[in-house]
């Protein structure tokens, strides 16, 4: 009878500070669930070395971008740091109503635009890092962006800290292992919440009649 209960699926949102680990963090997620896949997002920013389109991002130009906003074509949408960002909306509710998850790696805009949307099938965690010496040395290290765009990024991250109350989950960055093993554990326990499995009335109807 088992067979009768099934799940919805969940969307699981990463956010963080630039340089917090959270990319690091959700690609070793990726790597271990199977039934976990990446939302694509659009973004009008320039492509960066070794980024693919339709892996990476889908990289718009701006009208274009805000033509589909207009048409209601997002799921939720934000501008950071002069781009726009946004989530197309079919391919997430399709995946969703064949009971596998979503993973987002979005601002705390989009998280909010998400929570007012759908709030039933979020799940919201917040990754802080261990200090802000080691943010800077993050972001420094990985080499992408300028010395002036570290410090707008170093800047940023007071303010983007201050929203980790409106998430669900906070886990601490210090040892990646560790906070993706904390993440899974999320993952995992949510996945069987009461109200995201389908069929479970009927389930227990039955196990009452003793059919």
């Amino acid at each position: 009878m088992t067979e009768l209960i099934s799940r919805r699926g969940l969307m699981l949102v990463l956010s963080s500070p630039s340089g917090a680990g959270k990319t690091s963090i959700a690609r070793a997620l990726l790597a271990s669930e199977p039934e976990l896949s990446l939302s694509v997002s659009a973004t009008t920013r320039p492509r960066r070395p070794g980024e693919v389109e339709g892996r990476d991002y889908f990289f718009v130009e701006e009208a274009d971008f805000k033509r589909k906003i207009n048409q209601g074509h997002f799921l939720e949408h934000a501008r950071v740091f002069d781009h726009f960002y946004g989530t197309p909306s079919g391919p997430v509710k399709e995946v969703l109503a064949d009971g596998r998850d979503v993973l987002f790696d979005i601002d705390w805009q989009g998280t909010q635009q998400l929570a007012d949307a759908a709030r039933p099938d979020l799940v919201s965690v917040f990754i802080l890092p261990p200090s802000l010496e080691e943010l800077e040395k993050r972001l420094i290290s990985r080499a992408q962006d300028s010395a002036e765009v570290v410090a707008a990024r170093m800047a940023k991250s007071a303010d983007e800290m201050s929203h980790y109350p409106e998430y669900d989950y906070v886990i601490i960055n210090q040892d990646l292992a560790a906070s993706v093993a904390a993440l899974r554990t999320i993952l995992h326990a949510e996945r069987r919440r009461r109200g995201r499995l389908t069929g479970l009335s009927d389930f227990v109807k039955s196990l009452r009649e003793g059919s």
